[in-house]
């Protein structure tokens, strides 16, 4: 493949703390809009008056559209300039925050949601920026201080959040808040980002883009036929056969494809593809756990038989260890694999988080018990997030880091899309008739799932050959 690129001086030190410090306050604010949101899913439901088991298909919705978004923005992004699509990524996430914000019904809260897809893009447009404009060394630590920016606006989201609802009293004004940060983000983007030098040739895949996003949703839509437990009915199966049919399609497609939207052959390579595989089990537990959890905190107990009863205040307190534990893994993740080597930090990281679903499945009655685990939890995910971005990234082609890292945050939003209706799935397969809500068995199944996944991706991480260095 054709790379071109234009000559340009090395930019100056301070030049170079600059764009990566608004890169990093893009990234803040993309980790605010994600984790933001998750205390307030019980205020949300009751607002729309929409179930628990529904609620996942909040954040599903918004995983749907990220695993097209993400490929489709990381080859635009090499073919005409990671600047100009974050950009448009940014536009696109300010319209769907403040659809959100001011939606009056379930399905325009849904739609806005789909705007907001493109927020998985901004991680590996400003990772492809930062490869293309930094030596090695400077753009790893970039990477690190962008996935720090991440973790740290996650937890500040989930705190200010809470208490913005506690102050105002009112959801949608609450709302209304990460709405400014993400307008304000649009116009900061033209400020002093450069744009980056390198351009790969060839062409947009648009095949590609259709054929997945047509499987994505035939998928999800056969596993939300499943909320009451029929997963042997025809509104499931259908639905759910069609939609793998439609990617073993693609995959030929893919396969065939000069300028593929998604580098399939790079998914089967001995040295990435158990990494990839485990980043498809991350988006699993990661993604898929995040409502659930805010719902059993939210869950009276004098109702339900299980839960906390808690407010969005005091669920973001909740969560908070969970945050701190993924900014200390996070930032601490190029230290440690210094020492060990990334492969055994990745392991490390996994372990750490079947533990914790573990603990929570075991061992969930009294609070402290969740913020315990909580802590393991955050700490694990911080790891790895700050551990498999680098990994992916340094075997790509220099041509190609867009879409490398586009494809590893594809498939980790690709796992937590599939997780988002299979979790909704066990939480309706355990609906008492009483309640109408999902019972504690349900809420068991989704954390020995997510540890399962954990499992799996330590072993996936085993398996790889990657030679350190």
């Amino acid at each position: 493949m054709a790379v071109t690129a234009t000559p340009a001086p090395p930019p100056a030190t301070a030049s170079v703390t600059a764009v990566v410090g608004l890169l990093v306050f893009f990234e803040a604010t993309s980790g605010f809009l994600q984790v933001g949101l998750s205390p307030l899913l019980p205020d949300l439901a009751a607002h729309l008056d929409i179930g628990s088991a529904a609620l996942n298909w909040v954040v599903s919705v918004q995983l749907l559209a990220a695993a097209v978004c993400v490929p489709l923005f990381g080859r635009l992004g090499d073919l005409y300039g990671h600047r100009r699509m974050l950009r448009i990524a940014l536009a696109l996430i300010a319209a769907g925050t403040l659809t959100v914000a001011l939606a009056p019904d379930y399905p325009v809260l849904l739609a806005g949601r789909v705007l907001q897809g493109p927020i998985a893009a901004l991680l590996p447009l400003e990772i492809a920026l930062v490869r293309d404009r930094l030596p090695v060394a400077e753009a790893r630590r970039g990477i690190a201080r962008l996935v720090g920016a991440l973790t740290l606006g996650a937890m500040a989201g989930g705190v200010v959040m809470g208490l913005v609802d506690s102050a105002f009293g009112s959801l949608r004004l609450t709302l209304l808040v990460p709405a400014v940060l993400a307008v304000a983000c649009v116009p900061v983007s033209f400020v002093a980002v450069p744009e980056s030098r390198n351009r790969a040739g060839g062409r947009v895949d648009r095949a590609g883009v259709v054929l997945l996003g047509t499987a994505m949703i035939a998928l999800l839509a056969g596993v939300s036929g499943a909320e009451d437990g029929s997963w042997g009915s025809a509104r499931v199966l259908g639905p759910v056969l069609l939609g793998l049919a439609l990617l073993a399609v693609w995959v030929r497609v893919e396969l065939r494809t000069a300028e593929p939207l998604v580098d399939v052959r790079a998914l089967a390579a001995r040295t990435t593809a158990p990494f990839y595989c485990a980043a498809f089990l991350f988006g699993v537990f990661y993604f898929g756990s995040q409502t659930p959890n805010a719902t059993f905190y939210a869950a009276d107990p004098a109702d339900e038989g299980y839960g906390f009863g808690l407010g969005a205040l005091a669920i973001s307190l909740a969560q908070l260890p969970a945050a701190v534990g993924s900014v200390v893994g996070s930032l601490s993740t190029v230290a440690l694999a210094k020492r060990i080597g990334y492969r055994p930090t990745l392991m490390a990281a996994f372990g750490l988080v079947a533990l914790a679903f573990l603990q929570f499945g075991l061992r969930h009655a009294e609070l402290w018990q969740m913020a315990a685990g909580s802590a393991f939890l955050g700490l694990g995910i911080g790891l790895a997030l700050g551990a498999m971005p680098t990994v992916i990234v340094e075997a790509s082609d220099p041509g190609r880091t867009g879409i490398a890292a586009a494809l590893y945050n594809n498939v980790k939003t690709l796992g937590g899309a599939v997780a988002g209706g299979v979790f909704a799935s066990l939480l309706g397969a355990f609906r008492p008739d009483a309640t109408g809500e999902p019972g504690e068995g349900g809420y068991t199944a989704v954390w020995l799932v997510a540890a399962a996944a954990a499992l799996g991706a330590v072993a996936l991480s085993a398996l790889s050959r990657r030679r350190e260095g």
